[in-house]
């Protein structure tokens, strides 16, 4: 059931949900502010609890500088790319195989191979803590880029094969029964027909993935251990000092990790709209 629109001759209604709207907004963009306004203070002037008002002194570039030259973030910054971009790129392409077959293909198990796949997105994380990491402690790959590659690629599948196989499905049929006349083969089908008429999905999915991947802070400490390997989340976290933060520091470095998201988006927010109500109309 979907919200009725509110008629213009109920100003004061419209007038209320306007300003729910902004009230709500506000609310939400609160923390980020606060964030931004931090990277911009000095550290005498976090010190001195001024945390809402408009800094004392303009310190943004000498905070970034300390980023770079005083913290190990670009060393986790690398060490992010070289999770996210991999495991994006794996999940993209096996969820548009499961999906292609899945909606295309009958076979017997069909039903239960995809909810299966969907099975472990209901399930909460910290179930699988102890058996995935007690895992990658066997086949040797605790603490190291494989595992949380490997944890990824699995775990977002799932959820990626749910999106694409709705996309699929919504497209005509008699694509399918022409191509096959033709004579193409399966691979053939996927490559030539599917993959071209599903890139605004795909580029949909890929946002969502990278940005879910590049967020995660859960598995990047439970999967890892040593600075070598850890992602921008767990190093974001080893900024904290024992006695004393540098919150300053710390919202300046909280600023650059949230460029790459940030970037993806506005590049592909064209497709975004469009991939996300592509497949609305058929499951």
């Amino acid at each position: 059931m979907y919200p009725r629109q509110i008629p213009e001759s109920r100003p004061a209604s419209r007038l209320l949900y306007v300003t729910g709207v902004w009230a709500v907004l506000l609310l939400w963009l609160m923390p980020v502010f606060a964030i931004i306004l931090t990277a911009f203070r000095t550290f005498e002037d976090v010190m001195a609890g001024n945390y809402w008002g408009w800094p004392t002194e303009i310190n943004f570039r000498g905070n970034l500088t300390a980023v770079f030259t005083q913290t190990d973030m670009l060393d986790y910054f690398v060490n992010s790319l070289i999770i996210t971009i991999p495991s994006t790129v794996l999940v993209l392409v096996l969820s548009t195989m499961t999906g292609y077959v899945l909606s295309r293909h009958r076979f017997a198990g069909a039903t239960l191979i995809f909810s299966v796949f969907i099975a472990g997105n209901f399930l909460p994380q910290q179930v699988f803590m102890i058996p995935v990491r007690d895992l990658m402690v066997s086949l040797g790959l605790y603490d190291t880029f494989g595992a949380l590659i490997i944890f990824h690629v699995a775990f977002q599948t799932g959820f990626a094969t749910l999106f694409m196989r709705n996309f699929i499905a919504a497209l005509p049929h008699e694509l399918f029964q022409a191509a096959r006349a033709e004579g193409a083969s399966p691979w053939q089908i996927l490559i030539q027909i599917v993959v071209p008429l599903v890139r605004p999905a795909l580029a949909a999915l890929a946002i969502l993935l990278f940005t879910f991947i590049w967020n995660d802070y859960f598995w990047a400490i439970v999967l890892t251990q040593t600075d070598a390997v850890k992602p921008v989340t767990a190093g974001l976290a080893n900024l904290r000092g024992e006695w004393v933060s540098s919150w300053n520091v710390v919202s300046a470095a909280t600023l650059f990790v949230a460029i790459p998201p940030v970037v993806m988006f506005f590049l592909m927010q064209r497709h975004f709209v469009a991939g996300l109500t592509m497949g609305a109309v058929k499951g």
